[in-house]
């Protein structure tokens, strides 16, 4: 282990943080991960510092938002029940010259809530501003940001570092989840931190870090908390970027990966000469497999039909299947067609 780090260190790797899980309190765990996140912390910990890499390298416990709560920022504390793991994890980190590491969505917050302000979620104005006291509040960013610093005020850390862990906006898979919101709010986030104008509360000083979630759009990740979960990438499968995004480093355009080895131009699409009464099975096969998210409400391929969504479901099957001829069979209501059938935003992809 120490000398993996080592390696890493020498190579002018610039990673500084290990995390010991990630968001371990969320509330559906119903603290069931609690009494491990310290122990495991403290092997961490005697293991860095036996390996003289203490100074180097930092253990973190990535945080979910909903850790903590207040009806305004300036009321801000951690959950009840999490007052007990929260006061030595907090005394554990500043012990060990670490951050406070959250993670903060303020498109949960817009989809878990029909009645939440939308432009509050973003960084252009709102109409609905949280007023606190003598603080106002224009976005939900700041708005969580602050109810964090004010919870750790309570425990008398209030000059903690705080490393945004994950913080992003996904692009299909539900209503609000497009490339245009994501972009506006990643562009709007980028500068609203590159401007060092702070919080209410912390003026002046940005989060120590922000890492903007995710590089790339996952297929295979769990749905349960929305469709949505599969679109954060700022990337899409193949390493084009989806929008344009200045990250203030002064290229103003993202780089897509070069050479990118496609496999051949056809899709799979049902066949317009078959029957398709029996086809709900063959879908259920082809989207346990392959991720057919776009189709639900809300999500890009969703208004494209019926045939639509069997051709849709047969494609992201057979392209993930590296278009095995087999693949499109579905006992002969599939073909195979040299014409994308790609329907305004709706992009029948191809393969890598």
């Amino acid at each position: 282990c120490k000398s993996h780090f080592l390696k890493l260190i020498n190579s002018g790797c610039t990673d500084r943080f290990i995390a010991v899980g990630n968001e371990p309190f969320l509330t559906s765990y119903n603290g069931q991960f609690q009494s491990y996140v310290i122990p495991a912390m403290a092997n961490l910990q005697q293991s860095l510092v036996r390996a003289n890499l203490a100074g180097y390298i930092k253990l973190v416990v990535p945080c979910n938002a909903d850790a903590y709560e207040g009806n305004v920022p300036s009321q801000g504390a951690f959950r009840p029940e999490l007052t007990q793991i929260m006061t030595q994890l907090v005394s554990f980190l500043n012990s060990n010259g670490s951050p406070f590491v959250v993670n903060i969505y303020p498109f949960l917050s817009l989809y878990g809530n029909s009645e939440f302000p939308q432009d509050y979620a973003f960084f252009e104005g709102t109409t609905h501003p949280v007023i606190d006291g003598a603080n106002t509040y224009t976005n939900a960013f700041d708005g969580n940001y602050d109810t964090l610093i004010a919870a750790l005020s309570k425990m008398g850390y209030g000059q903690m570092p705080i490393v945004i862990g994950e913080v992003g906006w996904p692009t299909d898979g539900a209503v609000g989840a497009n490339l245009t919101a994501a972009e506006v709010f990643n562009q709007g986030l980028i500068k609203h931190v590159l401007s060092n104008k702070g919080t209410p509360l912390r003026p002046a000083v940005p989060p120590m870090d922000v890492y903007l979630f995710s590089l790339l759009d996952e297929g295979a990740k769990s749905t349960l908390p929305g469709n949505f979960e599969r679109h954060w990438g700022i990337f899409s499968f193949d390493g084009q970027a989806k929008y344009a995004l200045d990250l203030g480093l002064g290229n103003k355009k993202l780089k897509n990966a070069k050479n990118v080895q496609y496999l051949p131009a056809r899709w799979c699409i049902a066949n317009p000469n078959r029957d398709l009464s029996e086809v709900a099975n063959h879908m259920k096969l082809a989207c346990n497999v392959a991720d057919c998210t776009t189709l639900n409400y809300g999500g890009s391929c969703n208004a494209i039909g019926a045939k639509g969504n069997v051709s849709y479901a047969f494609n992201s099957y057979y392209q993930l299947q590296m278009q095995n001829e087999k693949s499109c069979n579905f006992d002969g209501l599939g073909m195979v067609t040299f014409l994308d059938p790609s329907v305004g935003d709706c992009r029948f992809l191809v393969g890598v």
